[in-house]
């Protein structure tokens, strides 16, 4: 299959994948399943999906990178501006909880912290999106870049909200911070670093003590739990697996996706190469 075809059907792939979730979600309110709460519900589950979807836009970098193939820069677009959507369609879903009423929304995100950054977020996510397109990469030039790093902060934003809007169970938002804090690791190391096995779990390790110390500081902060229950919590293994554990796994899972890539392809040069006469 040449790159172009191979290129086409990623992309369709990606597509279908990206509209999944909204079309499941969809299904769950036709069908009555999202609980007594409908609304809230639905509400949770495009935010989530959101942080999914802008941390694996974050992701495809370093994927192409550590797995050398070209062909994962053309879906990122796509991605960033799923996440995009998703948050649009979560702010959609709260303002239809509002019956509507700008004024009250314009209200609540003014008063509600939470809101406030939510929003802030998803006002550069927006931006991000509208100025993804070739056309604006030609006008703007250089500048280009320099708001597209706006999705840093745009992801910052987005996984602090996240957590406040769990309150007491924060557990998949400590799972965000932790593989955002290796998305920022991976980018921080140097990249002879970064691209060997021995950094790749350098920064595993890293983003694990990250998400602990999120953790921590968390329910510390917000719930008055000591430290040392969190951590008599993290290594007790029957509540295994724990959020730092799902970090640690994901984070270690990619060094080893990195390792296996890395024998097949010197298994695929090794039968490139001739063999020599004796």
């Amino acid at each position: 299959m040449s790159t172009q075809r191979l290129i086409f059907w990623l992309r369709q792939a990606t597509l279908v994948l990206l509209c999944l979730p909204a079309l499941y979600l969809a299904w769950r309110w036709y069908s009555d399943d999202l609980g007594a709460r409908p609304v809230t519900e639905a509400t949770h589950v495009t935010g989530d999906w959101a942080v999914v979807f802008l941390l694996c836009s974050l992701a495809l970098t370093p994927a192409r990178a550590a797995l050398d193939w070209m062909p994962l820069t053309q879906i990122r677009r796509r991605v960033g501006v799923a996440a995009a959507l998703y948050a649009g369609l979560h702010f959609l879903i709260y303002v239809a909880d509002q019956k509507w009423n700008l004024l009250v929304v314009a209200l609540e995100i003014i008063k509600r912290f939470y809101l406030t950054i939510g929003f802030a977020a998803l006002l550069a996510l927006t931006a991000l999106a509208i100025t993804s397109t070739n056309g604006w990469q030609r006008r703007l030039k250089r500048n280009w870049k320099r708001l597209h790093w706006l999705v840093f902060p745009a992801a910052v934003l987005a996984i602090l909200h996240f957590f406040i809007q769990s309150k007491a169970n924060v557990g998949e938002a400590t799972i965000a911070a932790g593989l955002f804090a290796w998305l920022i690791l991976w980018r921080t190391f140097p990249s002879r670093l970064r691209a060997s096995l021995p950094g790749l779990v350098l920064i595993a390790l890293g983003a694990t003590l990250m998400a602990l110390a999120f953790e921590v500081a968390w329910y510390g902060l917000v719930n008055h739990i000591a430290p040392s229950r969190i951590l008599d919590a993290d290594i007790d293994l029957d509540l295994a697996p724990r959020p730092v554990h799902k970090v640690l796994i994901a984070a270690l899972g990619a060094a080893a996706l990195v390792g296996l890539r890395r024998l097949q392809q010197g298994w695929r040069l090794r039968r490139k190469r001739p063999v020599l006469a004796t």
